[in-house]
């Protein structure tokens, strides 16, 4: 099970992946180089780097849901 620090939220708007804040540099709402069928294969195992746009701050996807990014570290603080 992956803790919640390693979650970040993120929302589809209009077939695009956005996430509300960045995690690293707290840019407001960052268009993610992500699409949606691509969120799909992470589901189903298949990891991805990401690379934030607003920072080029690298995070490893290793799982999704409706709601969540899951990461490979924390990107919440405690």
């Amino acid at each position: 099970m992956i803790p919640f620090a390693n979650t970040w939220p993120y929302d589809i708007i209009m077939k695009d992946v956005y996430v509300a804040e960045c995690p690293f540099c707290h840019s407001p709402n960052v268009l993610l180089p992500l699409k949606i069928h691509e969120l799909k294969s992470i589901h189903e195992g298949k990891k991805k780097l990401l690379v934030f746009p607003c920072c080029h701050n690298k995070l490893t996807l290793v799982d999704t849901d409706r709601d969540y990014l899951l990461a490979d570290t924390a990107v919440r603080n405690n």
